[in-house]
């Protein structure tokens, strides 16, 4: 590896132990293998019941990039699963505050990773970003080339796009923060202080395992509680493995999804590739962004996020 490495990359673990140890070899190979300096491994061998260390271990990856002297370009979620709520009523919020503010940093994940992004951004004000993580997405078999070019592009400049197709019709232009993630964990910290109030907001979702109705009943709690109706679009990202069961006689995801447009009373547009499938974009959390829709095409262009000085973007390992 060159004594100049493309990025410093620090390794995070604020949920659960690596169940797939291959997977993280892989993904810290391949970023090597990129020309990246990658720290902090020793937190994949970490486990204590079904999280990658006590909440002490876990909450400390994040609060000690406050005492780093130099700080990495990349904090990097190795997994999600279950445990980063713990954690939230242990971040040291100023101390983050007052180190990473206006500092290129990204700290990247996605999945059960969207409850520190919501308590940073509510608690700190500190933009973070969903995209992939070490094991899942680095450490895949296949590396989803769409995931990673989109990863370091976007890191690499002080503005980004994402575009996709859509499927709907109807012409769109709306502006507003950009945020979201991980349904369930969205509407976990609802009437929390962890749960940041945005409005005129462009809130993008996904979610993995549940049931079609538990789906349509989240985005219910979103819409009952009045997040929705404060929004100036929702982008339906990818729901993995959310399947129908023999008492729902025929209901799935579309018939869901077409119900909240129907009461939404805001744009709601799908195929975003985002969540637990390979492909995914890298979107950061509470900036401004453009949403835009120009026959059945969808474009969002993003920026005012922290992005790599160096603006180098490593080939696809």
């Amino acid at each position: 590896m060159s004594s100049n490495p493309a990025c410093r990359i620090r390794l995070i673990a604020p949920s659960g132990y690596p169940h797939d140890r291959d997977a993280m070899t892989r993904g810290i190979a391949r970023l090597r293998d990129a020309g990246c300096l990658v720290e902090g491994t020793e937190v994949i061998d970490r486990t204590e019941l079904r999280y990658a260390g006590s909440d002490t271990q876990r909450a400390a990856d994040i609060n000690g990039l406050a005492t780093l002297d130099t700080l990495p370009d990349i904090a990097l979620s190795i997994r999600g699963g279950y445990g980063a709520t713990r954690l939230l009523e242990h971040l040291h919020y100023d101390a983050l505050r007052e180190r990473l503010a206006d500092q290129p940093i990204a700290l990247v994940g996605h999945s059960d990773f969207t409850a520190v992004q919501m308590a940073l951004y509510a608690m700190s004000g500190i933009v973070t970003f969903g995209g992939p993580m070490l094991g899942p997405d680095f450490g895949a078999h296949r590396l989803s080339p769409l995931t990673w070019r989109h990863f370091w592009r976007t890191l690499s400049a002080p503005q980004g796009n994402a575009s996709w197709d859509c499927g709907e019709a109807a012409e769109l232009s709306v502006e507003g923060p950009l945020w979201g993630g991980n349904l369930a964990m969205l509407c976990s910290l609802l009437q929390t202080p962890y749960f940041p109030r945005i409005e005129g907001g462009i809130l993008f979702v996904e979610d993995i395992g549940e049931p079609p109705f538990r789906i349509e009943r989240l985005l219910y709690q979103l819409h009952l509680s009045g997040v929705l109706g404060r929004q100036r679009a929702l982008i339906l990202a990818d729901f993995t493995q959310c399947r129908p069961a023999p008492y729902d006689n025929g209901y799935d995801l579309a018939d869901g999804f077409e119900q909240i447009r129907r009461i939404a009373g805001i744009p709601v547009l799908s195929g975003m590739p985002f969540g637990h499938d390979p492909d995914k974009f890298t979107l950061p959390f509470g900036v401004p962004a453009r949403l835009r829709v120009v026959g059945q095409r969808a474009s969002l262009d993003f920026h005012g996020y922290p992005h790599l000085r160096r603006g180098h973007e490593p080939s696809m390992a």
